[in-house]
């Protein structure tokens, strides 16, 4: 079916306007592989239940759990019903408490005990403290594999891993688990939204430094799915795969959990194949 035949067949129906402004664009021979990947399963209950909900529907094929979030449980459980997707670890040091008691924590952790969101971003880290999240992230991981999880691939809450200086750590854990798949860092933007040229820089130096330092394979573009679907330079240039980040059943996310529900892949200028990590 033509694209711009499906356009005004979905501007037919109530929930029109959550496309509004992305334009069905000509179809190229290319075919990119996508892998929709939602973060913070086992965060909550309403967020697991949108996440399967998009899983069962083939609209999200791959997940990353919270090992210490507050329905994690229920979220392993559910997950061993899908083998149609990857699930993996969404490393944490920002939000909950951590699963391990090193005092080596104790930097990025409010009097109460708990992770405080933006504190590694705002501290220099040391050795103790590398060596405490490594501890931790590894018992994150360990405590999934436990429970009978398959992990297919690490990223993390507010991508605390692409951290220039969690770069040694995420590299010792990748070696322990042999896990050999990672989100790259975030690098389509939407027009409007430009990053500056040394942060351009920074973001492809560590993006090739994770993938050739002890191999590690990534998809070629990491966005989100606004970004995507907003993003004209996609028009010029292709990729071959791309991870394209969600967050079904955040209270601050329901317009993307709609457009989820869409027929979003016939808005780009190339073929999709839809995958998981496991596929790539």
């Amino acid at each position: 079916m033509n694209p711009k035949e499906n356009y005004h067949v979905v501007n037919e129906t109530k929930k029109v306007n959550i496309l509004d402004g992305v334009k069905p664009t000509k179809l190229v021979p290319m075919e990119t592989k996508i892998i929709v990947n939602a973060d913070d399963l086992g965060i909550s209950d309403a967020v697991n239940n949108a996440i399967f909900r998009l899983i069962e529907d083939g609209r999200v094929t791959s997940a990353t759990l919270l090992a210490n979030g507050d329905a994690i449980e229920d979220a392993v459980r559910r997950s061993s019903i899908y083998p149609q997707a990857s699930f993996g670890v969404h490393l944490n040091a920002s939000e909950f408490r951590p699963i391990t008691t090193s005092e080596g924590l104790t930097p990025i952790l409010s009097v109460d005990g708990f992770f405080l969101p933006n504190r590694l971003r705002e501290i220099r880290v040391g050795s103790e403290l590398r060596e405490a999240l490594f501890n931790e992230w590894s018992a994150q991981v360990q405590k999934l594999i436990n429970m009978g999880v398959q992990v297919s691939h690490f990223d993390s809450h507010h991508h605390i891993h692409t951290i220039p200086a969690l770069f040694p750590v995420l590299k010792k854990l990748q070696h322990h688990f042999r896990v050999n798949k990672v989100r790259n860092s975030l690098n389509i933007y939407p027009e409007n939204d430009r990053i500056s040229l040394p942060i351009n820089i920074k973001k492809k130096l560590w993006n090739a430094g994770l993938r050739y330092l002890k191999f590690t394979k990534t998809t070629s573009a990491f966005t989100s799915l606004n970004f995507l679907l907003l993003n004209p330079l996609l028009l010029k240039n292709q990729f071959s795969s791309i991870e394209v980040m969600v967050h079904p059943g955040h209270p601050f996310y329901e317009r993307e959990t709609e457009m989820l529900l869409h027929q979003w892949e016939i808005f780009l200028p190339f073929k999709v194949k839809l995958i998981n990590y496991f596929d790539l």
